[in-house]
């Protein structure tokens, strides 16, 4: 079963309920960690970085994700403040819907929370694998766990057919590891099959 790319709610049911649209600039704050959780978001257009930043200033990715693909969702059950900050890495549109109006849509829609129930128990499967993968000090067994993770997001399950969006730099802050390291080990991985390049792209 692969993972569910975050809930992609109808956008005409969240506009029933409610929801804006807001355009955001390359490099814009959508959220910042510490703000509380007050909407729902869903995007239509671009791309969004999930990040933090430790007291050295080294950044760490959580994810980046695209169209059709919410964040956040989790911390409007809980009623806490974000973890982390949301960023958009190019010109995007999201649609917001408030929390309140986001519960009432839940509780009119109940088959909505069954898809919410499972997309969080594949990303918290998913996230595990992942942190094992993290604690390893070997860095092909780090950059295997990524790629699982995030290919876990798409459909096919073919070898070498999932083609990885992120750059050097973000590779390696997702994973922890110095940007030379990351090139390093892609090319051994590149030697041994486990990926292939074309176009520079990675292909997993």
């Amino acid at each position: 079963m692969k993972t569910i790319s975050c809930m992609s709610i109808d956008e005409n049911l969240l506009r029933s309920f409610g929801a804006e649209e807001k355009t955001f600039k390359k490099r814009e704050s959508i959220f910042k960690e510490g703000d509380h959780a007050v909407y729902y978001y869903q995007i239509t257009k671009g791309k969004i970085k999930l990040n933090n930043y430790n007291e050295d200033g080294k950044e760490f990715i959580h994810n980046i994700l695209g169209k059709n693909q919410s964040f956040g969702d989790a911390l409007l059950f809980l009623n806490q403040y974000y973890p982390m900050n949301a960023v958009s890495l190019e010109a995007s549109e999201i649609v917001r819907l408030s929390r309140n109006n986001f519960m009432e849509m839940l509780r009119q829609h109940p088959d909505l929370s069954l898809e919410m129930n499972a997309c969080f128990s594949q990303e918290i499967f998913y996230k595990l694998k992942m942190v094992q993968s993290m604690a390893s000090q070997n860095p092909i067994q780090r950059l295997t766990g990524l790629l699982n993770y995030l290919k876990s997001y798409h459909d096919n399950d073919c070898a070498h057919s999932f083609p990885v969006q992120f750059t050097r730099q973000q590779i390696a802050n997702l994973v922890g590891l110095r940007v030379e390291t990351v090139i390093r080990t892609l090319k051994k991985m590149e030697k041994e099959g486990i990926i292939t390049f074309k176009d520079r792209k990675i292909l997993y």
